[in-house]
């Protein structure tokens, strides 16, 4: 009788850590294709970080056809990473999200001219943006530096600058700028106008969630943001290491890169992590932040009523 109990209990508890397991499923979805962007998340999974939480997180990146956002809406997954920007338009559009990590403390645009003169001289020129978004405050800076830009929305917007189809292009500091520099295009300081060191600093990647979901699951959401912070920190500690693992999905994504222009993007994004004030990887979102890209995107239309810090953070 006592081994039919043992066994009883013996699977019974089988049973309950399968359905715990199943609970802490976690579903998180990066904006964009596997690139060294998002190292510290897949730190994370490789080294078991998220399992040492009791978490049992998938990675499933976006394709052409479903985005990061529209799977965080369809409740397909529990989490992305957006720009704060990207953030405040969505809040703005009646979407509770709630900011459970941030890992972005500056800005990464840069607007690059071929002319080898400031961008912002060259009013009415004709810009490349992103056609999948994120050039929310380059808009914002057009219109309120009345530049009077001609924005050229593209899926190619190095191709359409090294051939001359466009007079400035709108690029994030650790992607396209390096992919025009290894396409043999040189810049002065003068061509480069950076967001970071001027009025337009605001911060961008962070992990969102929908506010329904982190409400009912406020301990996985803090296990999720904890497991990828230490994801990160050791990544900015052994970067040659994280490398390994971009690259491992990198390849599996059938993703066209290098590994110089990989290291080139991670060492950047590591840079732009560090509080500018502290020189520490702060992992917390601004409130002075908020407020600049929510008085920008208000004034310029993108929101009607602004967002405040306190509507973003964990409660």
């Amino acid at each position: 009788m006592n081994h039919i109990i043992k066994l009883f209990l013996s699977i019974a508890g089988l049973v309950a850590g399968i359905c715990a397991g199943a609970q802490e499923r976690f579903i998180f979805t990066p904006q964009w294709t596997p690139q060294a962007q998002f190292t510290g998340y897949y730190v994370a999974q490789e080294l078991g970080f998220y399992r040492d939480a009791g978490l049992n997180v998938d990675i499933v990146h976006p394709t052409a056809s479903q985005s990061a956002l529209s799977r965080i809406f369809k409740n397909e997954s529990q989490a992305t990473t957006l720009q704060l920007c990207q953030a405040l338009e969505v809040v703005g559009s009646d979407v509770p999200l709630v900011n459970i990590l941030q890992t972005s403390m500056n800005n990464s645009m840069v607007i690059v001219s071929r002319r080898g003169v400031d961008p912002l001289s060259q009013k009415g020129a004709r810009v490349g943006c992103w056609f999948a978004g994120f050039g929310q405050l380059a808009f914002c800076l057009s219109d309120k530096e009345h530049l009077d830009y001609e924005w050229i929305p593209s899926s190619t917007i190095v191709n359409l600058f090294v051939k001359g189809a466009i007079d400035a292009a709108l690029a994030m500091s650790y992607n396209e700028f390096y992919q025009l520099v290894q396409s043999g295009m040189e810049f002065d300081e003068n061509s480069v106008y950076r967001f970071c060191d001027h009025e337009y600093n605001v911060q961008e990647d962070g992990v969102y969630m929908r506010y329904d979901y982190y409400v009912n699951h406020k301990e996985e959401a803090q296990k999720f943001a904890d497991a990828s912070r230490r994801g990160w920190e050791w990544a900015a500690e052994h970067p040659e290491e994280a490398l390994d693992i971009v690259m491992k999905y990198v390849h599996q994504n059938h993703i066209i890169t290098n590994r110089s222009m990989q290291k080139l993007m991670l060492t950047e994004v590591l840079r732009l992590q560090l509080n500018r004030e502290t020189g520490k990887r702060e992992f917390r979102l601004r409130p002075d932040m908020v407020k600049l890209a929510s008085d920008l995107m208000v004034e310029n239309g993108m929101i009607l009523a602004p967002v405040s810090y306190e509507e973003l953070i964990v409660r």
